[in-house]
Order: structure tokens, then C-alpha cells, then sequence
């Protein structure tokens, strides 16, 4: 009869070992056992960026690349963007369900109470350069909230946890917005708790002299891309938010650590490459002409690709509907008819099929941000607000997992034997 075991022989030794299969893993401390002399620390796997290695149980967010599914609590990503808000897929992802209707009403409510913040928050946004990238400004801010509330440093306290995810939902919009109209020079608009939660981010970000006005199938588009963005399983910035979060430390501190991770331009700079990349090509009749150079080596293919997706991106055909309801209300993005060339031809060529490029999430985005009145360099910002519930789903996971250990990683040194110290006067 089989076992759910493996059995390695160690060709160093001639021993056998049996190691216990779980879930489709070994644990990679059952491979200690395994040691050539007495004195061996015992054998290790070896796996830069954790291609092959799971690094915890999760119930959150589920990823089929292979068949390009997306669920968030099981729910597939599809319905969810379609019938739900945003502030319904946070609770859903930090509470493990979807809100009965008072429960929303509860959320809302405690949510649109902590909009605010404190006036010091708004002079310390005050102190960067008027060029300052938003990014910056809200990884700043984030993490100087956590010197306003001490209290967030009790993080074992179920309660407190509450509270500290309400007020990080609540006021990253508003630190958001207040970034944005900083690199414009303009005066910090303050929250309307009488409008939704994207449409309140909105008004924060455009209102200047009480004429904005809400357009709804913009603001919706929004939403959408919020929903696609809000988590995404064990990527660069949520192993961050995991690993500073291990310490247990306070989660605005901890969520600093995912926003630094998601300003790297191979995270969340993606979308903003993307439209370099058409600013690059010029002209849809010099889509071909990029094509071949692509083939041969040279330039990169932005938006094209997932670590985790091996066939089309789920969030990527939502973004390309989300697009042409956007351009219906905006006009034509002049970058959509590059875009779209360029994706008809990798959708047919050989070259791309093979290697399994096809469009991601970020190939859309772009071209939607700018068409709403984003700059490029507040891309980066929007994602960042879309996956604030994650990160927190993340967090509070990895708090109540009784596995979770302090993040260690261990490490393969290639570096000099024992040498004797050479006095500086004979170096």
C-alpha cells in the first residue's frame, strides 16, 4: 500500500530515510536528519525567492496559474468584481467570510470613523520636497502612524487588532490623496464620510473648489481594479508584511515593510514600465518592428508574464473590460491601439505562446490610471491601497498560526575559512 512518505537514500552514506508528506510538502527540517558524519549540521534545501518553498498554510487566497484561477476565500474573483465593493472583499478577506448586510453596515461605519488624521500627520507630509515620490510619502506616513497610537504594539490583543486594521483602512486613502495633491501644490481636501469609500478617495484627490463630481462608471472602474488588486497569495510585499510581522511588531510598521516592497519597480512599478514601453514603441506601425527586436534578445516585454500565471492572467481579461467602459466615458487612451496590437500579435506567435507571455494584470492598468488622471508615479500608490486588506488578512493569519515562528532564514556560506587578524600597519 503507498504512504503519503518519501523515501531518500543518501548516496554519501548508503542510509534510507522516511520523510512524512503533507499536504504536497516535506517539512524542510525533516531533511536535518539526514547528515554524513556525527558532526554535520544535517542536510538543507537551497531555494532563492522561494521558487519551490512554502513558507506557510494560508486560507486565504488560492492560485491556479496553470489554469489562471483566482479566488479570494474561495469566492472566484470573477463574481466578486462583479457583484461586490471593495470595503466587502476587505471584510471578507480579514474576516474569512462576506458581511451579512449589518455587518457591512458596522464596517462601513467604523471604517468612515477613522478617516481622519492627525493634524501632525499632515505637517510631517508637509516636510518633503514638492517633487517627492508618492510613493515615499505614504511609506513615511504609514509608518509614522505608529508612533500616534502605542497602542498597536499589542498585537496579541484581538480587539486591538481590530482597531488598528479599521484605522489602516481608513486612512491610507487619505494619506493617498494627501500625497497626490502634495506633488501638485494643492491644498489638503479632507475626508467626506457621506460618500463611499472610493468615491471619498476620489474626492480627496480631485475636489478643487467644491466642483468635483463623481462619475460613476469611473469611480466602479476603480473599485474593479482595487477588488483585482486587494491580494494575491505569498508575493514580494506580503512575505515582507509576514516576515517584519513576525517579530510582532506593530502592523503600521509592518505594512511599511510591504509598501517598501511593493515600490520596487519589478513589484508594483510594473504597470508604470508598461506605459514606458509604449511611450517607447511610438506608433502602431512600429509594433512589429518591437516584436522582432523582442525576439532576438533585445528590450523588455512589460505586462506580459507572471511568476505564478502560466496561461492568461484572470484579472487581466476584468481590466480589459474595465478599460473599455472607462475609455467610453474618458475617450481613447492614444497608447490603447499600441497596446492592443501588441497584444493581438503575442497572442499569436509562436515565440510568446511558447514561453507562456501572455498579458498580466499590469498591461491594462496603466492605460486606465492615466485615462482617470493618475500620473504615472502614483500608480504605484493605487495598488498599494487595493492590497492594504491583504496585507492585513496576511498579517493577522500569520499572528494566530501556532506555527509562526520570528523569521529566520538560513543561509549557504561561501565566504573565507577562519583567518588570522592582520594589524593595520602590515595590510
Amino acid at each position: 500500500m503507498p504512504t503519503d512518505t518519501l523515501t531518500v537514500t543518501d548516496n554519501r552514506t548508503g542510509k534510507t530515510y522516511e520523510i512524512k508528506i503533507s499536504d504536497g510538502t516535506i517539512s524542510a527540517t525533516d531533511l536535518r536528519q539526514i547528515r554524513s558524519s556525527p558532526e554535520d549540521f544535517g542536510l538543507m534545501s537551497y531555494d532563492p525567492a522561494f521558487l519551490n518553498t512554502a513558507s506557510c498554510r494560508s486560507a486565504i487566497t488560492f492560485i491556479d496559474g496553470d489554469k489562471g484561477i483566482l479566488r479570494y476565500r474561495g469566492f472566484p474573483i470573477e463574481e466578486l468584481a462583479e457583484h461586490s465593493s471593495f470595503l466587502e472583499i476587505a471584510y471578507l478577506l480579514c474576516e474569512g467570510e462576506l458581511p451579512t448586510r449589518s455587518q457591512l453596515e458596522v464596517w462601513e461605519r467604523d471604517i468612515s470613523g477613522h478617516t481622519y488624521v492627525h493634524t501632525s500627520i499632515s505637517k510631517f507630509l508637509d516636510g518633503f520636497r514638492y517633487n517627492a515620490h508618492p510613493m515615499g510619502m505614504l511609506l513615511g506616513a504609514v509608518s509614522a502612524l505608529s508612533t500616534f497610537y502605542p497602542d498597536a504594539a499589542h498585537v496579541l490583543d484581538r480587539k486591538q487588532r481590530y482597531v488598528q486594521r479599521i484605522r489602516l483602512l481608513a486612512k491610507m486613502p487619505t494619506i493617498a490623496a494627501f500625497a497626490f495633491r502634495h506633488s501638485r501644490g494643492l491644498p489638503y481636501e479632507y475626508p467626506r464620510n457621506d460618500l463611499g469609500y472610493v468615491a471619498n478617495f476620489a474626492n480627496m484627490t480631485f475636489n478643487i473648489g467644491g466642483r468635483f463630481e463623481p462619475n460613476r462608471v469611473l469611480i466602479r472602474a476603480l473599485e474593479v481594479l482595487l477588488i483585482l488588486h486587494a491580494d494575491h497569495e505569498q508575493n514580494c510585499s506580503t512575505a515582507a508584511m509576514r516576515a517584519v510581522g513576525s517579530s510582532q511588531v506593530d502592523p503600521f510598521s509592518a505594512i511599511s515593510a510591504a509598501i517598501a516592497a511593493l515600490y520596487g519597480p519589478l513589484h508594483g512599478g510594473a504597470n508604470e514600465a508598461v506605459l514606458h514601453m509604449l511611450e517607447e514603441i511610438g506608433d502602431i506601425k512600429n509594433v512589429p518592428s518591437f516584436v522582432e527586436k523582442l525576439k532576438k534578445g533585445h528590450g523588455k516585454l512589460m505586462g506580459f508574464g507572471h511568476r505564478v500565471y502560466k496561461s492568461y492572467d484572470p484579472r487581466a481579461r476584468l481590466i480589459k473590460r474595465v478599460a473599455d467602459e472607462v475609455f467610453e466615458q474618458t475617450g481613447l487612451n492614444p497608447k490603447l491601439d499600441i497596446a492592443l496590437e501588441l497584444e493581438r500579435i503575442a497572442l499569436q506567435d509562436e515565440y510568446f505562446i511558447s514561453r507562456k507571455l501572455y498579458p498580466n494584470v499590469d498591461f491594462y492598468t496603466g492605460l486606465i490610471y492615466q485615462a482617470m488622471g493618475y500620473p504615472t508615479e502614483f500608480f504605484t500608490v493605487l495598488f498599494a491601497l487595493g492590497r492594504t486588506p491583504g496585507w492585513l488578512a496576511q498579517w493577522e493569519e500569520m499572528l494566530l498560526d501556532p506555527e509562526t515562528k520570528i523569521s529566520r532564514p538560513r543561509q549557504v556560506y561561501i565566504g573565507h575559512p577562519t583567518r588570522p587578524f592582520v594589524p593595520i600597519h602590515r595590510r
